[in-house]
């Protein structure tokens, strides 16, 4: 029985994170031949492999290393990234407020690094589907790498697709047949009309947006549509604690804004909402107002194509790390339970 939990002893091919002097973090693909070198000394890889998850480890210097698998919201953190990452904060608040459940059918749009599509796949599970649209064909390579990196393998129930969501999803999926729609784009408002059509009645559509001019026109277009629910938005601010004796305090340092969170639910062909009251308020937009949201002007980063080419190495590199480890451990797996 194939077993793909991250459980057991440490194998080569495994991402492994290591916790050295002072709360330095390594991560490592393990190799029979491979040393991490740093200004503390040598640590051979061969003293990680067979050892169980959790174990401490002396480098060539005597300073000691704690290594763990690294747990998801440490892989997306610190994996090759070919456009930014939704952190781990916003990718829990996607999964509760779209409501993401087993089985799903869900529609991803754009991949980006891969981050959200890890989250999805776990969410969804087995019986779910994932098609995810990235226009880029180098970040959607990224992403795939990243993917693979972290299970060990391509989900053979995760389709990603190369193209513009708003003239690919037609054809792609039947209408009505779409449990779920995440949209992580500039301009999320182009592709509410198709997502519109197919989505089935009581899905749920989702935007992951950087700026407030942004939110408002998603808002904005989403009731103009008279096609869903009054849409719901906010955004998530998570503060850490330093928590050691007496010494309690927040810290000093916070992740806080990433990005808005704005989603609305499917009505039934044909239905219309009860009336919403509301105090009136500028709700058409001029050329100036369009001018706020050009990519420059809301913060769309490019990444060089030298840099995105090294990340995409890297991210191949990985991979075929994992690809070796899974290999492993499906032999490992032939004759019964691990």
């Amino acid at each position: 029985m194939s077993i793909d939990r991250p459980t057991g002893p440490f194998r080569e091919g495994d991402r492994v994170q290591l916790t050295g002097p002072k709360g330095k973090l390594h991560t490592i693909t393990l190799r029979a031949d491979g040393e991490l070198h740093t200004h503390h000394g040598v640590l051979r890889h061969g003293e990680l492999i067979g050892r169980p998850d959790g174990s401490v480890v002396t480098n060539s210097a005597g300073h000691e290393y704690l290594a763990l698998r690294p747990l998801l919201r440490d892989f997306v953190m610190s994996m090759p990234r070919g456009a930014a990452i939704v952190y781990p904060k916003d990718a829990a608040q996607i999964l509760a407020e779209a409501d993401v459940f087993p089985g799903a059918v869900v529609v991803e749009a754009g991949v980006g690094s891969g981050a959200l599509s890890l989250w999805l796949l776990r969410a969804i599970g087995e019986n779910g589907r994932l098609v995810s649209f990235e226009r880029r064909e180098d970040f959607a390579e990224v992403a795939q790498a990243n993917v693979e990196t972290f299970l060990g393998k391509r989900p053979a129930n995760w389709d990603v697709r190369v193209g513009d969501l708003a003239e690919e999803l037609p054809s792609a999926l039947a209408p009505a047949s779409v449990d779920r729609v995440v949209l992580d784009m500039l301009a999320p408002w182009e592709c509410v009309d198709v997502v519109a059509d197919a989505l089935t009645p009581g899905g749920v559509v989702l935007c992951y947006v950087a700026t407030a001019t942004q939110l408002s026109r998603v808002a904005e277009y989403i009731r103009g549509t008279g096609l869903f629910t009054e849409p719901d938005a906010n955004e998530t601010m998570v503060r850490g604690w330093h928590v050691e004796g007496l010494a309690v305090r927040p810290d000093h340092r916070m992740v806080a804004h990433t990005g808005f969170l704005i989603w609305a639910r499917r009505l039934a062909p044909g239905a219309i909402p009860p009336e919403q009251k509301r105090r009136a308020s500028k709700s058409s937009y001029g050329d100036e107002d369009v001018e706020l949201w050009t990519p420059g002007a809301v913060g769309d980063r490019e990444i060089s194509d030298k840099n995105l080419r090294k990340r995409v190495r890297e991210a191949q590199r990985a991979a075929d790390g994992a690809r070796l480890a899974a290999e492993g451990r499906g032999g490992d797996d032939a004759d019964g339970p691990a």
